[in-house]
This record gives structure tokens, C-alpha cells and sequence, in this order.
């Protein structure tokens, strides 16, 4: 439920923008008004999305008489079920913001890029974030803002605890662990695998020993030999040696991971570039690598690091194919899309709105993650079944690491519910 934007700790903010008055299906009925549902990124009204719509909206419709845009912003938590409720009802939105597509690609009820937006437009989107949004080879998920994850430390824990360099490999990392326990950490390495976000501190994890969810066809991995390795060795290397702070693994939130690291009581944990500037804001030293190396794998492999995007997507519905493209064409302009992206400190998802400056541009301490981005691998958003295995992951995949839990079994029950509804999409 969580998109690139995921530290947010949504207000359940419910805004009807541009003066249009409610979400019904008649407020979009007049055909020069267009509807866009978006997910809120704010945290509280100070920062909400709102101020960015209520602008763009404006400068659209002033170069486009003819066009108002109406826009709904939703929690993160509801905005998916949402729009799939607008959606059975027939009363598709013209456009949705949000984080995930292909169930709607895959019942034909959205536009193709092709349909919207000129050829430089569509080959402007980063290359892994073009991937991550096809289905076949066919772009409907438009990717809208990205982050990518990195290892963080805090710098002032680790010359406590007399730690010179940062991990590169596991062993590394587990050693660095224990030097941090013994000075007295609460959380030496951070592992939040509760249902907030877990299918995100998994992956990572099982790049980093060569694994993943999906081999290179495409088809779901969940209960791969290097998966079960990885939680495996995350069992008895981290968590039995209580190297992973007192709270389970299964019952510990990013959100909880995050807020720990920026008290001061975590030495080690992946995060993305909003906890980055929240801890430097608060006085913390921290630094951010690439995420250290399982032991197994050669000398010089770098697996890839874990990239979230968002999606913008449009619906045919009502027929406003050409309208919308338009709005797209003015959205995805690169001082638009840095402007959103510098307010949450996340990565805009086309290649000239990184290298470009306007509107705030891209903060400098960004530019490591979006290196990490140009290689990073995303979840398999464009297979339709996937917000069903995701809350299977994010709900289960923790319980591995319990005292009594098995990895083996715990991945292959979540493979075998994956498949079942892969086979029910």
C-alpha cells in the first residue's frame, strides 16, 4: 500500500482540489473536465500534495482554456481499493496516481503510453522504471516519482563502537553488529519485516545473495534456494544472536525502524533518501552504501539494489484519451516533476528531470540513489497478481524469523499462495 513515499505517515487526508466539488460520478460528466485520483504524499496539511496540484492545475487550465482538471487525494491505505471500487462501478477516474497498474492493464481498461504521450516523451522514462511499468512490451504504467534503497549507518555509533569503514560483505556487516551490540545499541542492525513494508526489507536482502521474486522470465522465485539461504542465514547469523534489537523482526515496522534510527538507537538500516534528510536535519551523521554482499556470491558481483516507483495511469472509460495526454504532456514536464519529487525527497522518473535543476532540481545527496535507480530491480508490479502476493509477503515472510519459524516452509507456503493466484488473475 506504501509507494515511493512510504515514510509518510498519512493523515487519511481526503481533498477534493481545483474547486469541483465531489469525487461523483458526475463531477466529471462535462467533457472539457478531467479527474485525477491521487495518492496524498503529505504527512501533515503543512506538506500535503495539495499545494502542488492546486498549481499545476491552475497553469494547465490557463494554457488550456478549454480543460480543468478535478483532483481527489486519498491515504495510501485506501487508494488502491479505492479506485478499484470507482472502477467496478463504472465510474473509472480519467487518470489515478498510485502504486500499482497491472490489474487494470491486464482488463484492457487502461491507455498506452503510445495512445498518450509523443515518442520523446515515452522514451524519456528511466530504463528500469519503463521495464517495471510494461506489460509485454507495451508502457501503460507511467512511472511518476522513484527511490531506491541503500544501506544506512549512523557515523557517530560506528567510531563509538570502533568501526572504521562500512560493511561491503555479510560478514562485514555481522561483525560490525556485534562491535555495535557490545558498545551497547539497542538496534544494531534494524530488520523491519512486519506488514508495513516487509516485502521491501526482503528483497533487498535477497538481491543481495543473488536471489529474488521473479527469475529471468519473469515468473515467481519466492522459494528459490538463495531465498531460503538468505533468511536462513539472516535466522542464525542475526536474530538468534540478538544482533537485530528487541523487537521481533515479524513485529517490527519501517515506520518504528525509522523513528528508532533517527532517536540515535540503530546502528545499521536500509531506507531511502526522506530518512536521509530527516536524520541530518536532526544533527545524526549518517552515510548511505550499497548494500553489503552475501559471503556466497563471487568477488565483483554487484546484484542490484531495490528500486519503488509510483504509476500514473489513465483509463479509457471515458474517452478522454486526447485530453488527458495533454495534461500528461504538462505534468511530466521536468519542472513539474522535480518540483513533486523535491518536496518528498524522492527521484523524478524521467532521465532530463534528473539531470535538470528546475524547479529545486535534484538534491545533491540524492544523486547516490539514483545511481542505485538506473540498476535497481523493482517488484514484479507488472504482473496483475502481484498486490495479492505482495500482502501475502508483507503479512507472512517475517514469521521465518520467529523462534519457532521455519524459512523454508514460511517461503514455500508464501510461493505456493503466489502461484495460486497467479493462477486466478
Amino acid at each position: 500500500m506504501f509507494g515511493a513515499a512510504a515514510t509518510a505517515t498519512v493523515f487519511g487526508l481526503l481533498v477534493t482540489l481545483s474547486g469541483c466539488g465531489s469525487s461523483d460520478s458526475n463531477a466529471s460528466s462535462d467533457s472539457g473536465t478531467l479527474r485525477l485520483v491521487a495518492a496524498e504524499y503529505g504527512d501533515t496539511a503543512a506538506n500535503s500534495s495539495k499545494t502542488f496540484w492546486d498549481k499545476v492545475t491552475k497553469d494547465f487550465t490557463a494554457a488550456n482554456p478549454g480543460i480543468k482538471v478535478q483532483v481527489q487525494l486519498l491515504p495510501w491505505a485506501d487508494i488502491d481499493r479505492e479506485v478499484s471500487r470507482m472502477v467496478k462501478a463504472g465510474n473509472a477516474p480519467d487518470m489515478a496516481l498510485m502504486g500499482s497498474y497491472s490489474d487494470f492493464a491486464a482488463q484492457g481498461k487502461l491507455y498506452s503510453a503510445e495512445e498518450l504521450l509523443s515518442i520523446s516523451a515515452e522514451a524519456n522514462f528511466l530504463q528500469p522504471l519503463a521495464e517495471a511499468g510494461s506489460v509485454g512490451n507495451t508502457l501503460y504504467g507511467l512511472p511518476f516519482v522513484a527511490s531506491s534503497r541503500l544501506l544506512f549507518y549512523n557515523d557517530a555509533l560506528f567510531k563509538q563502537a570502533g568501526i572504521s569503514s562500512p560493511p561491503k560483505t555479510w560478514s562485514d556487516l555481522t561483525a560490525d553488529a556485534k562491535a555495535l551490540k557490545d558498545k551497547g545499541v539497542k538496534y544494531p542492525i534494524a530488520l523491519p519485516l512486519g506488514p508495513e513494508e516487509a516485502h521491501a526489507e526482503a528483497m533487498i536482502w535477497e538481491l543481495s545473495n543473488g536471489g529474488g521474486y521473479a527469475d529471468s522470465s519473469g515468473n515467481y522465485s519466492l522459494a528459490s534456494d538463495q531465498n531460503i539461504s538468505t533468511f536462513r542465514w539472516l535466522k542464525d547469523k542475526l536474530v538468534t544472536p540478538g544482533l537485530t534489537g528487541p523487537t521481533p523482526p515479524s513485529q517490527f515496522n519501517r515506520a518504528d525502524a525509522f523513528a528508532a534510527f533517527l532517536r540515535g538507537e540503530v546502528g545499521m538500516v536500509n531506507g531511502y533518501p526522506s530518512l536521509l534528510h530527516e536524520a541530518r536535519a536532526k544533527g545524526i551523521t549518517v552515510n548511505a552504501v550499497p548494500m553489503p554482499i552475501s559471503d556466497n556470491l563471487g568477488t565483483g558481483e554487484t546484484p542490484p539494489t531495490v528500486g519503488v516507483a509510483d504509476w500514473m495511469m489513465a483509463f479509457k472509460q471515458n474517452g478522454k484519451g486526447e485530453e488527458i495526454g495533454k495534461f500528461l504532456d504538462f505534468v511530466y514536464q521536468d519542472k513539474n516533476l522535480s518540483d513533486f519529487a523535491g518536496r518528498y525527497h524522492l527521484l523524478p522518473s524521467t532521465v532530463s528531470a534528473s539531470r535538470t535543476p528546475s524547479g529545486g532540481g535534484l538534491d545533491r545527496n540524492d544523486e547516490q540513489f539514483l545511481t542505485a535507480l538506473r540498476g535497481a530491480q523493482l517488484y514484479p508490479v507488472n504482473d496483475p497478481s502481484w498486490v495479492t502476493v505482495s500482502d501475502t509477503i508483507k503479512r507472512s515472510i517475517g514469521h521465518a524469523l520467529d523462534p519457532n519459524g521455519d524459512p523454508k516452509a514460511v517461503l514455500e507456503g508464501i510461493a505456493s499462495k503466489a502461484n495460486e493466484a497467479k493462477k486466478n488473475g
